[in-house]
């Protein structure tokens, strides 16, 4: 299997079309976003993995998801992936992310061990109060 795109996003939505065919529309796509307030805060981002699975593959595999800072390990997911052979699927993923400071983080995404998709996430100063 392999890992066509990794992004941070808001919003999901799937749609049939005639014939059969499956749009997903995603919204919110981000790369960072300002902290809900002063540092230490809690964020959890929403992450969607697309995958393809090419048609002489068993459709089994494994996702692994490390959220990282400047090396350190945050957080993991590890899930299970079957999409049938010749299709397309997704995995969402989503992590409780405790930020001491404002900064970047980083999401390496790999199947079964192979190589990583990284997806940068940086969380900006918490923005104004609104007059």
């Amino acid at each position: 299997m392999q890992i066509l795109a990794a992004l941070f996003f808001e919003g999901l939505d799937l749609r049939q079309l005639p014939g059969g065919a499956t749009h997903i529309d995603l919204t919110g796509i981000q790369f960072s976003a300002p902290a809900p307030g002063p540092p230490p805060v809690t964020c959890s981002p929403h992450l969607i993995v697309m995958v393809r699975c090419p048609s002489e593959h068993s459709g089994q595999a494994v996702l692994e998801v490390v959220f990282t800072r400047e090396g350190e390990q945050l957080a993991r997911n590890v899930q299970p992936l079957a999409v049938e052979p010749g299709r397309f699927g997704y995995r969402l993923v989503r992590a409780e992310l405790e930020f001491a400071e404002l900064g970047m983080i980083e999401a390496a995404c790999r199947i079964d061990q192979g190589p990583a998709t990284v997806v940068p996430y940086t969380l900006l100063p918490p923005a104004p109060d609104a007059p």
